[in-house]
């Protein structure tokens, strides 16, 4: 269990079982006589309208509910009693049409009637909504169409996580949402050439309101129809697959959206048919509807979707959002995070911690390779480790810490003050058990009223020096610290790295979606490519970089490996540290250069692989990366020479 391997935890042991214990109570009530849990998560099957034997069946869950009629344009889009549901149960209903009645295509609503009251609904399990253009109306749309053919099998499972996070809607330069065509097309070939091997992408559930970035689902078994059509998105996954790139969905299972005409808030006229009743039942912070993790029927939907996107679009995991807002019923809002205590206190919501326990399990049965990611900033123990020691089992966790400390760092701190050992201390900080994701920043640095790392050390400058022709110091800093923050990111990640689309060349700006307060505006809710494709601008260099750092990371299969520190000067500003047979040497001081600076290493030759200062990456090339070194013995130690220019990264691979 946790604790064996963590003695901290020891005084919280029969907290730590007893939530074990209820976790597989609650697995084995689920599972049934099936002969894994998975295989009795099957909602989506029974709900939703389905095509069988010549008629189309359509089941919904309301047990509040006095009545439910289809409408569409066969009836007018008028209660008709022809077209009434039958209540089957005390809590289901049906209704069976012949296939002549509805067709691919077809658009459809529930008209759903309870004691008091009525209302129009979109079904539970629909798999595909779509927006009136003039009225921007929702409403189901029948999906029927030919069975998509695959052509390439996942990519193998196992390599660290190399991840570019990306919204289809924002991927083209053009002022308007993108689809998964364009993308495809476009964007992804970008991501294949720099080496990235997994694609998070964002925004896929379908959602009311673009501006949500996603995050306020409304229908979760349906692909946002702003993009494309679902076979559209499987063309996509499917082209990625063939490119050996894994494609994971951020998956919003934390709240629902609070809209009742497109989602499931008052569906059948109660407000706690899917979620908690009340107060407990409303976000402080989202204004959206918390789910009720409690209940059989609501933990067999949020699995069963999991399933879905699995199965259906060939996914290969989940980045898991807003996990600390679900296990704490505080939802760990303006909440610091800083003793064991704090997690075992009775703040935890017992009910969330078992499904997300559940959602892994049932991920991992599904497809034993999936890759799963929790966005957590509490750092509960166990998020990270196996179901059978007593954990969550999630594959890593986010390090959402890091893309903090930089942004403080960077803000509150000159240069000068850097200090070497807080800096490897923060990036390294995380219980060993447990891999983690590490990044220097997200979507979350770049929205409006935040800026993103390289637009944070440009500013203005970058409207005006970032010509190959021009010269500016501000520039020259920007670009040696961007490289060098992603460098040392990655080079001490505790598994895994994350990247934001267009982060990696210095995006300028930042991410506003169209709304009222921008005047519906698109200008900063796209990437403009055309400013890295520009041979005469400097984005070019930090591109060329990125690509570098991630073939090198990804060839050697440098997170495999533990980092092990070898230098923290203080004084000087330099760290070095060892991983996988690389030295990985920096220099933060921003002004001096260090001649013959020895230091303690393995014996051998060292030889240049990467340095941030190359020409290539818009560096002055103060480095001959020609040079080989060789160890020396003195004083009974083997001690390496090097010449370190101000503000650099270099990485040296040790030959025995």
């Amino acid at each position: 269990m946790l604790y064996d391997s963590d003695s901290l935890l020891l005084p919280y042991k029969g907290i730590i079982e007893e939530r074990h214990r209820l976790c597989q109570e609650k697995a084995r009530m689920l599972q049934g006589n099936a002969p894994r849990l998975a295989d009795n998560c099957n909602s989506h099957l029974y709900y939703g309208l389905h095509l069988s034997q010549e008629q189309w069946l359509l089941r919904e869950w309301a047990p509040n509910a006095t009545a439910i009629y289809l409408l569409f344009d066969g009836n007018s889009w008028q209660r008709n009693s022809r077209y009434a549901f039958k209540k089957i149960d005390g809590e289901n209903w049906e209704l069976s049409l012949p296939e002549e009645e509805l067709s691919h295509g077809t658009l459809y609503k529930l008209l759903v009637e309870w004691p008091g009251g009525s209302g129009e609904r979109l079904p539970s399990h629909t798999t595909r909504a779509v927006q009136d253009p003039y009225t921007k109306v929702f409403t189901a749309q029948v999906w029927q169409p030919a069975p998509y053919q695959w052509q390439h099998p996942r990519p193998e499972a196992g390599a660290a996580p190399l991840i570019y996070e990306a919204h289809i809607g924002m991927a083209t330069e053009q002022q308007k949402v993108s689809t998964f065509v364009e993308f495809r097309l476009f964007v992804l070939p970008r991501i294949a050439q720099l080496g990235y091997n997994v694609l998070q992408l964002m925004a896929i559930q379908e959602h009311p309101y673009y501006g949500s970035f996603g995050y306020q689902v409304s229908n979760f078994f349906a692909v946002s129809s702003r993009f494309g059509t679902p076979e559209e998105l499987k063309e996509l996954i499917d082209t990625a697959h063939g490119l050996g790139i894994r494609v994971i969905l951020d998956i919003v299972h934390s709240h629902s959206v609070s809209n009742e005409a497109e989602g499931l808030s008052h569906f059948d006229g109660t407000d706690y048919l899917y979620f908690h009743s009340g107060e407990r039942g409303q976000h402080p912070a989202w204004n959206s509807r918390c789910f009720d993790y409690g209940k059989g029927q609501v933990l067999n939907f949020l699995l069963s979707n999991c399933k879905y996107w699995l199965e259906e679009y060939q996914f290969d995991g989940f980045r898991f959002d807003g996990v600390t807002s679900m296990i704490y019923y505080d939802h760990g809002l303006g909440k610091a995070f800083t003793e064991y205590s704090f997690y075992y206190d009775g703040n935890e919501d017992t009910d969330a911690l078992t499904y997300l326990t559940l959602a892994n399990q049932v991920v991992h049965e599904v497809y034993p390779g999936a890759l799963t990611i929790a966005e957590e900033m509490s750092g509960m123990p166990g998020l990270a480790s196996p179901i059978r020691e007593g954990g969550l089992g999630f594959d890593y966790k986010m390090s959402m810490g890091i893309p903090d400390y930089w942004i403080k760092l960077l803000e509150d701190v000159p240069d000068e003050q850097w200090h070497v050992g807080d800096i490897y201390y923060e990036l390294t900080n995380k219980r060993a058990e447990e891999h983690t994701i590490s990044y220097a920043e997200s979507h979350d640095q770049a929205l409006v009223g935040d800026k993103t790392i390289f637009f944070r050390l440009t500013d203005k400058e970058i409207y005006t020096g970032m010509s190959v022709f021009d010269h500016s110091l501000v520039i020259d800093r920007a670009m040696a610290l961007h490289k060098m923050i992603r460098l040392l990111t990655i080079a001490t990640a505790g598994g895994g790295y994350l990247n934001f689309m267009g982060n990696e060349w210095g995006h300028p700006e930042w991410i506003d979606f169209p709304r009222e307060g921008n005047g519906w505006s698109y200008a900063h809710a796209r990437r403009m490519w055309s400013l890295l494709d520009d041979s005469s601008l400097k984005f070019k260099y930090l591109n060329a970089f990125d690509r570098a750092m991630i073939h090198f990371v990804k060839q050697s299969r440098l997170l495999d490996y533990e980092p092990h520190v070898l230098v923290r000067d203080i004084e000087r500003q330099l760290l070095a540290f060892e991983r996988g047979g690389y030295l990985f040497v920096f220099s933060f001081n921003p002004d001096k250069a260090f001649v013959n600076y020895h230091f303690e290493v393995a014996a051998g030759k060292y030889t240049y692989v990467l340095c941030t200062d190359n020409t290539n990456f818009g560096g002055q090339g103060l480095i001959n990366e020609q040079t080989e070194h060789f160890t020396q013995y003195i004083a009974q130690k083997n001690l390496i020479s090097l010449y370190i220019p101000p503000r650099i990264g270099i990485v040296l691979k040790s030959e025995k």
